[in-house]
């Protein structure tokens, strides 16, 4: 798939009189703009949103100067990552909104598109992988004995079996956590759980000059999954918006946009989010965690990063911030 396609003409290079150009044009935001490809996604764009999209634009137009004057057909790929609630959907929706507004051809995709099985499947997945591994685990420990196994059971028929309070009053139980959260962890954003392979094809045939794409559609059930063939002759910029959009599983990503949150501004977020203040259950907070360590260990390659007040900081302000 996205093997045999035409090839569409050169396009120029983005050049630094037009980034010195359009990086100080005002452009206007509607209420409704165009956004990524996944079925029933829904964006919600507020002023945060706009505001950083602006203070990420100038920049960005500056890299693209260099990525689309390297690129035979001046095409260029970025990402657009983060954490949960960080508003990936939103700002890559109106980056590309911003480049098509300035001339720039720009389509933004959904990475969600890409997980080998659906989200209620990959979700089964997650947790069946995170007990499977707990399991043997505590066989390694050798805590595995019909005591502790029945407290085990207890714990995962109420949801609770992620829940390091456990291991104060019950030590063995540290031999289940560590080998499911290990387990997990090579999981997530990894070829098992993402077909990070399909993807970089398609990126590499964008770069190729494709002028059509076969782009996957995934919605939340097994009857909404299809493959649109999507016109990319007046594209030259892609644009991806993903957790995982800045993984050493992809190797055609040009520049990667990091927008950052810290773990208590992630987990404030989602408590704001949620009925009556409630928190998420302790295996969902494990995957946002094992999450962001692996947004941590990426955040070295990305070209800009974008701190959770909309200011471009530096990579070792980065660091400094998350305390690595």
């Amino acid at each position: 798939m996205n093997t045999v396609y035409g090839k569409i003409s050169p396009m120029n290079a983005i050049t630094a009189d037009m980034t010195s150009t359009l990086g100080g044009k005002d452009i206007q935001i509607p209420s409704d703009i165009p956004h990524g490809d996944m079925p029933g996604d829904k964006i919600e764009i507020g002023e945060s949103h706009i505001a950083k999209a602006k203070t990420i634009f100038p920049r960005l137009l500056e890299e693209l100067t260099k990525v689309t004057a390297a690129n035979p057909y001046g095409r260029a790929v970025i990402t657009v990552c983060g954490g949960s609630g960080v508003g990936k959907s939103e700002i890559a929706s109106l980056l590309s909104y911003m480049l098509e507004e300035s001339g720039i051809g720009s389509y933004t995709m959904s990475g969600d598109n890409y997980p080998h099985r659906i989200p209620m499947y990959n979700d089964a997945e997650r947790l069946h992988t995170f007990r499977q591994c707990a399991i043997r685990g505590m066989v390694d420990g050798g805590a595995m004995n019909a005591e502790n196994l029945k407290k085990v059971q207890e714990w995962q028929e109420q949801g609770d079996d992620a829940n390091a309070e456990h291991a104060k009053e019950n030590p063995w139980f540290s031999s289940y956590l560590e080998a499911g959260k290990k387990g997990l962890s090579e999981y997530l954003g990894t070829p098992a759980e993402t077909d990070f392979a399909e993807v970089d094809s398609i990126l590499a045939a964008f770069k190729d000059g494709a002028d059509k794409l076969w782009l996957k559609r995934m919605g939340r059930d097994e009857c909404t999954l299809w493959y649109d063939e999507v016109d990319m002759s007046k594209k030259q910029v892609l644009i991806i918006e993903w957790t995982h959009g800045n993984t050493d599983c992809m190797k055609e990503v040009d520049i990667p946009i990091l927008l950052n949150s810290t773990p208590q501004e992630t987990l404030e977020h989602r408590r704001s989010r949620a009925r009556d203040g409630k928190v998420d259950s302790p295996f969902t907070m494990m995957v946002l965690e094992l999450e962001q360590n692996k947004l941590m260990a990426q955040a070295h390659k990305a070209k800009i990063i974008v701190s959770k007040q909309g200011e471009i900081i530096s990579y070792d302000d980065y660091k400094k911030l998350m305390g690595i």
